[in-house]
């Protein structure tokens, strides 16, 4: 019995160890890429000249000594020998590498993975699929190699929850992740699909895609993708309202800017000043702001009146002062400020790159050269 339970309590140690998120920072005294855990502690400290986030467990780091790209895993232990002249992150249990400018794909043992189309060029993988490319067109893979979209489309996006914008003979629609036509390919502008909803352009017409039937928005001249509630921002001449996921306007267009609603306020600018709306347009907290970001779920966003950048609440109470810089989001649809993430923001002052708890209380003692996300 105490043999079981030490077995026991030793795999949930080490499935908490796996589990616990880790953000990369460079350090100061050295330059080089550690990775620190959400107490602020530096838990993994080696010779790496660079590195990436952790992703499918495992992060791929640069050795100081060979120069050579390689991957460890949450606890520090070199997973796959260092060996690559460049390496990508691994996503579906799949990474990209290169040795002398030939890049391949490699699975989690480090073993070149060779039962895959040709292809012009080789992409990353996401939700499961990669795209490659031929003199015919882009199509799309699972992990196996398999065709699941054959080289039919001129373009490809990302898949995103499931869905991927294709263009083809200059017109977009979307797919799913088996290649079935979700939109259908008429549209000259598409948006992304959010809860099965999303905007299209119709030649001079924009409007709300659902059920795969075009719905024009009264007046817009440009939409944006909606959030997961179903709203989005669009344009009328040259102010921003919003509108529902029924293309009807439910605030009237009368902002020069405006972001999307998070915890029902969106930041919306006015003569030239940020200040908080609400979802009947009116304001909850005043317009006075150089710029004001998106809430976060934590309840706090980012807002500056003059160059720095300080926290407030949904009240508007300041609850820390303007003295940061903010980061900004990693992703590639938006380059926003990117605010709190679980309860942390990545903010930087004088000393350098730190965390920030909601309280304005620093994670570590010592700042850093920079610092990512915790993954």
């Amino acid at each position: 019995m105490i043999r079981l339970t030490f077995i026991l309590l030793s795999s949930l140690f080490l499935q908490t160890l796996n589990a616990q998120e880790l953000a990369r920072v460079v350090i100061k005294q050295d330059k080089t890429t550690g990775f620190i855990n959400k107490k602020g502690e530096l838990v993994i400290r080696g010779e790496y000249s660079n590195g990436r986030d952790f992703h499918d467990g495992v992060a791929a780091v640069v050795d100081k000594q060979t120069k050579k790209w390689g991957y460890i895993n949450r606890k520090g232990e070199k997973v796959i020998d260092f060996q690559f002249d460049n390496a990508k992150d691994f996503n579906s249990g799949i990474a990209l590498v290169s040795i002398e400018k030939r890049w391949f794909y490699i699975d989690k043992s480090g073993k070149e993975l060779k039962n895959f189309p040709e292809s012009e060029k080789l992409y990353d993988f996401e939700e499961g699929r990669a795209l490659f490319k031929t003199s015919e067109g882009v199509g799309v893979i699972d992990t196996k190699g398999k065709i699941v979209v054959p080289p039919v489309y001129h373009t490809i996006r990302p898949f995103v929850d499931g869905y991927a914008r294709v263009r083809k003979d200059g017109l977009w629609g979307v797919i799913d992740k088996n290649g079935k036509i979700f939109t259908n390919i008429e549209y000259n502008n598409i948006g992304i699909v959010v809860n099965g909803v999303n905007f299209g352009q119709k030649g001079d017409e924009w409007g709300v895609i659902k059920g795969n039937k075009f719905i024009p928005v009264e007046g817009a001249v440009k939409i944006w993708d909606f959030n997961k509630d179903g709203i989005t921002y669009a344009r009328k001449g040259n102010l921003l309202g919003f509108i529902d996921s029924s293309g009807k306007w439910i605030i009237e267009p009368q902002y020069e800017k405006v972001r999307a609603f998070v915890n029902g306020l969106a930041p919306a600018m006015q003569n030239k000043k940020w200040g908080y709306i609400d979802l009947k347009g009116n304001w909850k907290i005043e317009p006075k702001y150089r710029n004001a970001e998106i809430f976060s779920e934590d309840g706090l966003a980012p807002v500056t009146e003059k160059k720095l950048y300080g926290f407030i609440n949904t009240k508007g109470e300041e609850v820390v002062s303007q003295e940061y810089t903010v980061a900004t989001t990693d992703g590639f649809f938006s380059q926003a400020l990117e605010g709190y993430v679980n309860g942390l923001a990545r903010v930087k002052n004088k000393k350098g790159w730190n965390f920030m708890d909601k309280q304005g209380k620093l994670l570590c003692e010592e700042s850093f050269l920079h610092a990512w996300s915790f993954k």
